[in-house]
Order: C-alpha cells, then sequence, then structure tokens
C-alpha cells in the first residue's frame, strides 16, 4: 500500500473514532433519547459529523504527493481546518443542547441551553445558576405574587415570546408543585387519540409504573412525559400529547 494511501485510511480511521465519542456526548448525556429529535438536531449533527470526517481525509489524499516541499504544511493546515470546524460544530451543539425541563402550568417545556434568560440568574437558588453538564434536570416555574410582575409575564410571552421557564430566578423543585401536577396529569388511555395503538401499548409495556401523564413541548417535535401515581418523572417517550 502507498503512503498516500496509508495517511487517507489513518486519516480517516482517526476521524472516525474522535466522530464516534462526540456521538457518545451528544446523544447518552446533552441530547438523551429522545431529546434529540424533541429539538430536531439529529440530522444536522449527522450531516456536520460526515462532512467533517469526510472531508478532511478526502482532501489530505488530494494534496498527498510524495516528495512535494509543502507537504507537511499543506496537511496540517487540513488537519487544523478539520479540527476548527468540528470544534464550531461541538460548540453550537453544546450551546442549542436541552438545559432544563420546567413544568409551567399545565405541561412541561424544554428549555435549551441557548434559550435562557440570565439577566437576573444571581436572583436564582445555587442550584438554577449553572447548567449541569449531566443532561437537563427537571423544575417547576413560580409564578409571581403581585399582580404587576405576573402581567408583565404574560406580556413578554404574549409580544416577545419570552416564557418564565427561561428565567432560573423563577425555578423551584419539582416537588413543589405536586399537587398542581396531579390536578393536571391526564390518563394513559387519552394517549391513543393521538398516536398508533401500537406504538402506546409498546411504552405502556416498557413502563409499567407509569401511571399518568403530561405534555412536553420542545421547538421540533412535542412529547410526553409519563409519571408514575405519585407524579414521580417515568420517562419522557416519544409519544404526541395532541394531533
Amino acid at each position: 500500500m502507498s503512503k498516500r494511501l496509508k495517511f487517507f485510511f489513518s486519516h480517516l480511521t482517526i476521524s472516525a473514532c474522535i466522530a464516534l465519542l462526540i456521538v457518545g456526548l451528544v446523544f447518552f448525556i446533552w441530547y438523551q433519547t429522545p431529546l434529540a429529535q424533541a429539538v430536531g438536531v439529529t440530522h444536522l449533527f449527522f450531516m456536520m459529523l460526515a462532512i467533517d470526517v469526510v472531508v478532511g481525509p478526502v482532501l489530505g489524499f488530494i494534496v498527498y504527493k510524495e516528495g512535494k516541499k509543502t507537504l507537511k504544511f499543506d496537511l496540517s493546515v487540513i488537519i487544523l481546518i478539520q479540527i476548527i470546524a468540528l470544534c464550531y460544530g461541538v460548540y453550537s451543539i453544546e450551546k442549542g443542547r436541552p438545559a432544563w425541563i420546567t413544568y409551567n402550568v399545565d405541561r412541561f417545556e424544554l428549555v435549551r441551553k441557548n434559550e435562557i434568560i440570565e439577566d437576573h440568574i444571581s436572583l436564582a437558588k445555587k442550584q438554577y445558576q449553572r447548567v449541569s453538564l449531566l443532561g437537563p434536570q427537571f423544575v417547576a416555574v413560580e409564578f409571581a405574587k403581585d399582580m404587576k410582575t405576573r402581567n408583565d409575564d404574560i406580556f413578554a410571552e404574549a409580544l416577545g415570546g419570552i416564557s418564565i421557564s427561561q428565567k432560573p430566578e423563577r425555578y423551584v423543585p419539582l416537588e413543589q408543585v405536586k399537587i398542581q401536577i396531579q390536578k393536571r396529569m391526564q390518563g394513559l388511555s387519552i394517549l391513543y387519540q393521538y398516536n398508533v395503538k401500537e406504538d402506546v401499548e409498546k411504552v405502556i409495556k416498557k413502563y409499567p409504573q407509569a401511571q399518568s401523564w403530561v405534555p412536553l413541548t420542545a421547538s421540533a417535535v412535542d412529547m410526553v412525559v409519563l409519571l408514575d401515581k405519585d407524579a414521580q418523572v417515568v420517562k419522557i417517550v416519544d409519544l404526541r400529547p395532541w394531533k
């Protein structure tokens, strides 16, 4: 095998191994199933990864010529560009990852890291001032006690699309709204109205402890949060909460 082919396959193998590590990070920690689908990142991520993994080795194969004076420089530039492109892609994916899953009124809302409003982050409880490195955390939002702030919240959401779920200073533990969740949670039988029967039965069989559910709203696909008899979260599942 020529040195050119050896370099190509070595470069491709290393790129593929790095890509596999990133896939593990993205889909097993940052975008745990089925959240990647909920925010619509899967196709974009794999397209970015495929381009980066393939283009680098192919360009290296094209410019590789034994005895070329600038060979080391050319290959170094290609690898550097590949690393920069990969780092930027991973950075963008990380910024858009699910950060909080907040219970608001009658549903959970998925809040991505780049959607968090940090204007008053110092007022948030310490545990809500930083996003977890191990995937999104469940919290609830607390409604303002004074009418002026409540009205401001309503106008901000109606006119600017800003939900109080994006404001960590309004976060409280999920247990604090347990009674509210119990009043709003729905029976599993309702899911048959919005999903294929076999899909619902498969989920119920997989999570027998699930007794009810509430909707989860997300940027791409709305899903379902299963709850047990004590209104504790069981699992987010890929079922539709409405038509």
